[in-house]
């Protein structure tokens, strides 16, 4: 720790220039463990005004103080390249080691006095977290905030530990508590747990505990669905496994693919959290539209379509942002689109451009969920063959996207009042429709120059 914290500029920055008894507390030591760099360092000091020392402190590196609770002296320093952060609080009853007792795990409870390097673990978290255990340390910290019961998951879902015996029994206890929290604060956790590497086993675990249900109703309807000829799993388990999949997926990619899944487009978090939430959500609308023919066979009628409005009207009740909701439902609405652009009688560069057109920065994401999907769904109907073939194909179209990516921008070969001089008609709602089929035809590939699109609106 010694070592860690003379190499960080800042902890050795404010260990050089500040005398306050100083210590590093919860997350960042925790990332320290497993060698991971952290940028959100959470300081705790003691016998001083909190308050005037986070103000000397954002003046020492210029950066900005933000109050975030003042009445609890909590203070927050954004650094000025806007990655690093640093919260500062005072420890409960001014001592750091009953401050780590009143924490949620015990994985959290570490300190470190960043002078001396001394580490502070009253609550065995050190070894907690070399055994893979996630241990809440006294019942009490999650009456303290019930939010708690969804962080627990969030981190079996980052490190793949399991939940001690004795902390999985008070979740059950208390798992009603969850309604309390407000929503905002759950879908930062909800969105966070689905980035983890073992999201799929935190989802059944918070089945197992009750939780899920608690967060999306929709999953008991989703248990209601059998398997079938197409799906060897129940709908549950077949989202689940999609989720995990996505996983898998992303683990095998090129770079490319990796870098765009990382990229943090809306949420705060990577397209790849958001893609895994949207993988057990594309079938949400497969109760609703669930008929079995006389002849057994099981159908789901425009379930994507249905699904994707269910997931609206779910999504903005959570106040999810609009950006995450236009991802999200966008997923559910397409996850069936590659595989069809890619099972037509002839597959072409025409095609898979309306493809990429159409899909435009979201193709990587659909693509792979389409494949989760196909991997998920291992029915007797569905042979090993049609499997890798489907695969097969959305790689295909996943490798044109690649190379076409950088061509995308459609080129606007009209204006508005040049379209309106053309065909002598003033604005309102028949414009609009034109210049919407004209955007498909140039999707489409049956319009590239001005003058094309000159005759085309003539003959609409």
């Amino acid at each position: 720790m010694k070592e860690i914290i003379e190499n960080d500029f800042i902890l050795n920055s404010i260990r050089k220039n500040f005398t306050e008894e100083i210590y590093l507390v919860g997350g960042a030591v925790r990332d320290y463990f497993i060698g991971k760099t952290s940028y959100d360092r959470d300081l705790l000091v003691l016998n001083a005004d909190v308050k005037v020392f986070s103000k000397r402190l954002s003046e020492f590196f210029d950066a900005t103080f933000i109050e975030l609770d003042p009445e609890n002296e909590i203070y927050r320093l954004v650094l000025k390249d806007k990655v690093n952060y640093i919260d500062i609080t005072k420890p409960l009853n001014n001592s750091v080691e009953e401050d780590l007792k009143h924490r949620d795990l015990t994985i959290n409870s570490l300190a470190v006095n960043i002078r001396t390097a001394k580490l502070v673990d009253v609550t065995g978290g050190a070894e907690d977290f070399r055994h893979g255990v996630l241990r809440c340390f006294d019942e009490k910290s999650i009456l303290e905030d019930p939010l708690r019961l969804l962080r627990f998951f969030r981190f079996q879902a980052l490190y793949g530990f399991k939940i001690e015996p004795q902390t999985f029994e008070w979740i059950k206890k208390y798992h009603e508590l969850l309604a309390k929290p407000a929503v905002e604060r759950k879908n930062y956790e909800i969105i966070r747990m689905f980035g983890g590497k073992f999201a799929h086993e935190a989802l059944l675990s918070m089945d197992e505990a009750g939780i899920l249900e608690e967060i999306f109703p929709f999953v008991r309807e989703y248990k209601k669905v059998p398997p079938n000829t197409h799906h060897h799993l129940d709908l549950f388990h077949h989202l689940v496994i999609t989720v995990r999949q996505i996983q898998l997926i992303y683990d095998n990619s090129p770079q490319e693919v990796k870098e765009h899944l990382d990229a943090i487009d809306f949420g705060a978090q990577s397209r790849l959290s958001h893609l895994k939430f949207a993988g057990f959500l594309h079938d949400l609308g497969k109760f609703s539209t669930w008929t079995i023919d006389e002849d057994g066979r099981h159908r789901f009628i425009k379930h994507d379509d249905v699904g994707a409005k269910m997931a609206k009207e779910f999504l903005a009740k959570a106040k999810f942002s609009k950006k995450q909701i236009t991802y999200l439902t966008s997923m559910i609405k397409y996850h069936i689109y590659p595989s069809s652009v890619m099972c037509a009688p002839e597959v072409n560069d025409k095609i898979m451009m309306r493809f990429v057109r159409k899909m435009t920065d979201d193709a990587i994401d659909i693509i792979t969920l389409a494949k989760a999907d196909r991997l998920s769904a291992r029915g007797e109907a569905v042979s090993d063959e049609m499997v890798e073939t489907n695969l097969n194909n959305l790689t295909r179209l996943q490798e044109f996207y690649l190379a076409k990516k950088d061509t995308l921008n459609l080129e606007k070969l009209l204006t508005g009042e040049e379209i309106m001089a053309i065909l002598n008609i003033k604005a309102g709602p028949q414009l609009g429709v034109i210049i919407k089929e004209l955007t498909e035809a140039q999707i489409n590939g049956d319009v590239f120059t001005k003058e094309d699109a000159e005759n085309f609106v003539k003959n609409l």
